[in-house]
């Protein structure tokens, strides 16, 4: 029940939180998934560099490790942030679902640290250990942050299908934190969210060597660099749209209301058609194109299967249906998308191990790195908005988790004007690491680059 407090801090200050929710998930999760991407990336670019001999690999490798320091540190910033946003923010749910969902918040904070340490002897000791032993640094790199992505994620599923508890006389109890933390949406959205990582840090930094080979820096540094993440993105892709099937099936099963808005299904019924666009007017999906049973079968696996319409729950429990549908319309567009420009890749490779060497191919390679973002986003609006009006879905609504306190429009205000600033220091840095060439060294040191890299 919404107390009077909670009432009062309604609707202003609970769109407030909202909205700098929002901007600083929606902002941390891009550095996030850089921070668990790009160090297999690295490694692999490594690894090539000491089995081949091929110095342009390790340059890459070295480049690439600079750019992972700046976004863990950036990265690191802004997780701080949404920590504290969680305690601030959203008091009812903390006070009263903390030790519900503590323990995987406790377990990021153990692999954090354990990435940073290694990251450190990784950036450090680069010319300090054999080359083995400095690839090996690596290892808890990567499985540290793969680890972390799916603490956290593990906390969202919980929010999604809560589990791991029981209520009583209005508290608490019976509290289970491990079978809160494995509730039967981890798997499929733990998955969904680390091969999405692996997509978004892939094809961005594939996009970035796209843009100079179009520019006209043919040399094999830039071709590898284009080359290597973006076959890792091209790899993964396909079994990002089976895991998406999959996270999709479970929202037609237990959240059949975010499936009903994603698909702008208004009224129950059977052979329902999967919808194309459109947009939502007076409770009615119009100018979509329907291609028929299509989400019957695509839901359930079955062409006359039922879906349930949004008539049968009260509006005041619907989400958004527009945004919704689209951040849905959005996130599956761009995959498809992706799909294709991977699909492009594969068949050039298998005629003559090569790119493609259109042109068009490069320029769509480098956006391919924006549609990943894109889609990356969308699919957080889906799970996130899709699930509103509840914060912890079917137990507790967002309007009673949120602070009751006057002002919070100016925390995020504040947060607004920090995050400006946070993107344009790290776009700064980053281009004054990509525009900076490796130290020349002496004629009789120089290896085929001209530059000493190892």
């Amino acid at each position: 029940m919404l107390t009077p407090a909670l009432i009062a801090a309604a609707p202003a200050d609970l769109a407030a939180a909202r909205t700098q929710m929002a901007l600083s998930l929606g902002w941390h999760i891009i550095v996030a998934c850089l921070g668990v991407g790009m160090p297999a990336i690295t490694l692999i670019a490594e690894w090539r560099g000491h089995r081949t001999g091929d110095v342009h690999y390790r340059l890459l490798a070295r480049r690439w490790a600079r750019a992972m320091g700046v976004l863990f540190a950036v990265g690191a910033v802004s997780g701080t942030i949404l920590s504290f946003e969680m305690g601030l923010l959203w008091p009812g749910l903390m006070g009263v679902y903390g030790e519900v969902i503590g323990l995987p918040f406790a377990l990021e904070g153990i692999a954090f640290f354990i990435e940073a340490i290694f990251l450190g002897v990784y950036l450090y000791a680069w010319d300090r250990l054999p080359p083995r032993a400095h690839l090996l640094t690596g290892v808890p790199i990567v499985l540290a942050g793969v680890a972390s992505a799916f603490f956290v994620v593990t906390a969202n599923a919980w929010m999604q299908h809560p589990t791991g508890f029981a209520a009583e006389g209005g508290r608490v109890v019976a509290v289970n934190p491990w079978a809160a933390m494995f509730n039967p949406a981890t798997p499929p959205q733990t998955t969904h969210m680390i091969l999405a990582a692996f997509m978004v840090a892939g094809f961005a930094m594939a996009s970035v060597y796209a843009v100079a080979m179009l520019r006209g820096r043919r040399d094999r540094y830039h071709r590898l660099g284009l080359l290597l993440p973006l076959t890792v993105a091209a790899v993964v892709t396909p079994v990002q749209i089976g895991v998406g099937d999959w996270a999709a099936r479970f929202v037609a099963e237990n959240q059949p209301v975010k499936l009903a808005a994603m698909e702008g299904v208004f009224e129950t019924g059977r052979a329902v058609p999967l919808h194309v666009g459109g947009v939502v007017i007076d409770d009615e999906l119009r100018y979509a194109l329907a291609i028929p049973y299509g989400l019957s079968l695509l839901a359930h696996g079955n062409p006359d299967a039922e879906i349930m319409g949004l008539d049968e729950v009260p509006r005041a429990d619907r989400p958004p249906v527009n945004v919704v549908h689209w951040g849905f319309q959005i996130m599956v567009g761009c995959g498809l998308a992706l799909l294709g420009l991977a699909a492009w890749l594969g068949l050039a490779w298998a005629r003559r191990r090569d790119l493609p060497r259109s042109r068009w191919f490069l320029r769509a390679s480098a956006l391919s790195g924006l549609a990943a973002v894109l889609a990356l986003e969308a699919g957080w609006v889906v799970t996130e908005v899709g699930r509103q009006p509840w914060i912890v879905y079917g137990v507790q609504r967002t309007a009673d988790a949120v602070n009751p306190a006057p002002g919070l429009v100016w925390g995020f205000v504040l947060v607004s004007v920090v995050y400006a600033v946070l993107t344009a220091a790290t776009v700064y840095v980053l281009r004054r690491l990509a525009r900076d060439e490796p130290v020349p060294v002496a004629p009789q040191e120089r290896d085929v680059t001209g530059y000493r890299v190892v």
